[in-house]
């Protein structure tokens, strides 16, 4: 038996092996002369034969030449063979009739010159109709060859790739590159069954074949499973956000996997293609709409001030960072003391657009706000106008392990800061507070009321002292979503500490732009509160994960509340109210006041009991400070029974 392959499968690994490679240009350049030759030659066999004239092969070859000559400087002007064949589209075609067209109108012009200035013999220019004839039948067999190669190449060398059924949302400008996206992907062969589109005008026609129908005719389950749709596709990247998750919410219902198209302004080198389609993130279907800001305020409030910002490596404060050098200040401290997210944002802020252009204006300093006499020395160098305090330690979990740095950093971090603000002028001290200062179950948001406590009663006429309350910020370190995501990866369970349990979510630059506007706007002991929309059920949060990631079988376990966390946070306590601001989403919490000396007292004892580390000790002292601080799942909870215990004593 012969070893050597049959020369059908031979033909087959080279068709394999070569099936996503091009055509040269010179051979594509050969193929569209080749139509030409052949258009030419019927063309002179019509004419010849019609008016029974003997054939002349040099006049015949010298027409040829003609033609050829300037179809070919047509075709080089234009390049007409330098699209890629299984690619082809509507502007190939547009190319192939300009460059033809250009062909008839040049033949047209030189028979019409020569016709009246005879200077060469007539039979050795062709007719009328035979140029007519020639670059018709060329112009055809080069469309008709792109075609061809377009369609073999799709049906039968492709035909190997998965299939996705897909619907795309949107039927505008940017629905159609989609699809063209989407039919030259190489990956996947994307069969798109129908476009959605809000708009009655277009409901009922189609593009490219493809119907434009209404939402509710394609995004329910009759449809969707007998068309066997997998795949929903956003092609309106300038779709209201509301809009947009609702759209998404349906087709996860319907088990659809949701993609989206992003803004022109991300397409590499303004094209795009099927590899820069995004999937739709949990943080899509959370967030809200811009928010609108009194740009002037934070201009006058910034502009040209030399800002301070404390845990300028986190999350909030980072993000502070980028927003502040937007408003042109005249120096910004970045204080940390994590070295390498402070790193990190230095390599960001000195290297990215448009941040690297202010790299005059930037200072790195790596410290902690524990440390007063480094603090001190930081204020006498710069003497600061603004004040951005970020810097805390806000998990909940290893702050109630960790009490006492808890209070060292949280209270007395925050009092060190104060402190020097006042002593050195600044006008502005903006505090990062959190939900969970409110009624506080746990050391770390006990702390944070401390903080809150303490810089809101020490207000002057030349420093005013701000704190702004929110939630949770979407892709914070150490909050759920990151979480989550991880645990997908893992391939599972996703984690939920009790099924009833909510929690407020806001986007970090949302919050930060809140922040700035609030510090503009605030005149001293204020308190403001975030307008975080309604809270979310972390358990459905896990779940639309789940639906988004597109996994099967992912569970989600209920594991416990943690030491110190709650169901439920809060924005107000119970003997709290709020007044309107002129920005919708920030309102102005009317909190009790502390007598200065008071708390100044309360906190230097609290002070005196940090060197036993005792966090029993501690904690009751805090407690006794912050009397709705109520523990909860904690060790700490015991503190609370022996307080009722002792009023009861009293009583």
């Amino acid at each position: 038996m012969s070893t050597h392959p049959s020369h059908h499968g031979l033909i087959f690994n080279l068709i394999h092996k070569y099936r996503h490679s091009t055509i040269p240009k010179g051979v594509i350049l050969l193929f569209d002369l080749l139509f030409l030759t052949m258009g030419f030659a019927i063309g002179e066999f019509f004419v010849l034969h019609d008016n029974d004239i003997v054939l002349d092969w040099t006049a015949i070859v010298i027409r040829y030449g003609f033609c050829l000559v300037v179809t070919l400087c047509s075709f080089l002007v234009l390049g007409t063979f330098r699209g890629i064949l299984r690619h082809s589209g509507m502007n190939d075609i547009y190319k192939i009739l300009f460059a033809c067209g250009i062909c008839i109108v040049f033949c047209f012009a030189v028979i019409y010159f020569n016709n009246n200035h005879q200077i060469v013999q007539y039979c050795y220019l062709p007719t009328y109709t035979v140029v007519t004839m020639t670059y018709m039948i060329t112009a055809l067999l080069m469309v008709l060859f792109r075609i061809v190669c377009q369609r073999i190449y799709n049906d039968y060398i492709r035909k190997q790739r998965p299939v996705l059924n897909v619907v795309i949302y949107g039927a505008g400008a940017a629905g159609v590159i989609t699809y063209s996206a989407l039919k030259a992907d190489m990956r996947l062969e994307y069969h798109i069954i129908a476009y959605i589109d809000d708009s009655a005008s277009k409901q009922g026609q189609s593009i490219m074949g493809v119907p434009i129908m209404r939402r509710k005719d394609v995004l329910n389950e009759k449809f969707v499973g007998a068309k066997d749709i997998r795949q929903l596709i956003i092609a309106i990247p300038s779709l209201k956000i509301a809009h947009k998750q609702l759209i998404t919410n349906r087709a996860l219902e319907l088990g659809l996997t949701v993609r989206s198209v992003p803004h022109i302004r991300s397409w590499i080198g303004g094209r795009f293609n099927s590899a820069q389609i995004e999937d739709i993130k949990i943080e899509d279907l959370l967030q809200r709409e811009s928010i609108k800001l009194d740009n002037e305020n934070i201009v006058r409030d910034i502009t040209g001030k030399i800002i301070l910002i404390t845990g300028a490596a986190g999350s909030i404060g980072s993000e502070i960072c980028r927003q502040v050098l937007h408003y042109q200040p005249k120096k910004v401290i970045m204080l940390d003391q994590a070295e390498s997210p402070l790193y990190d944002i230095q390599y960001e802020l000195r290297n990215i657009e448009p941040y690297c252009k202010h790299t005059d204006k930037m200072e790195f300093v790596i410290a902690s706000v524990k440390d007063s006499r480094r603090m001190q020395q930081l204020f006498e160098t710069h003497h600061p106008d603004i004040v951005y305090h970020a810097a805390a330690y806000k998990h909940v979990p290893f702050m109630e392990e960790n009490a006492y740095e808890a209070i060292k950093v949280n209270v007395f971090g925050t009092k060190t800061i104060a402190d020097l603000s006042l002593k050195y002028g600044v006008k502005k001290f903006v505090m990062i507070s959190t939900d969970k200062a409110v009624n506080p179950t746990n050391v770390m948001g006990a702390t944070k009321r401390l903080a809150e406590i303490y810089v809101q009663n020490h207000s002057t006429e030349d420093t005013h002292f701000i704190t702004t309350r929110f939630g949770n910020v979407l892709g914070s370190s150490g909050s759920v979503i990151p979480l989550f995501k991880k645990q997908l990866l893992a391939g599972g369970p996703l984690t939920v500490t009790h099924k009833d349990i909510t929690r407020y979510f806001m986007t970090i630059p949302e919050a930060c732009n809140l922040v700035l506007e609030a510090g503009a706007m605030g005149t001293g002991g204020d308190i403001f509160v975030f307008d975080m929309g309604r809270a979310v059920k972390i358990y459905d949060l896990a779940a639309k994960m789940i639906q988004l990631s597109g996994l099967q079988g992912i569970e989600i376990k209920e594991i416990g509340l943690r030491p110190g966390e709650k169901l439920y946070e809060e924005l107000l306590a119970s003997k709290e109210n709020t007044i309107p601001t002129h920005h919708p989403k920030i309102l102005r919490a009317q909190v009790a006041n502390y007598p200065v000396d008071k708390i100044e007292k309360e906190l230097s004892e609290l002070f005196d009991l940090l060197p036993s580390m005792d966090p029993m000790q501690l904690v009751a002292k805090m407690k006794q400070i912050v009397p709705e601080f109520i523990s909860n799942n904690s060790v700490f909870c015991q503190l609370d029974t022996n307080l009722d215990n002792s009023d009861n004593v009293g009583k």
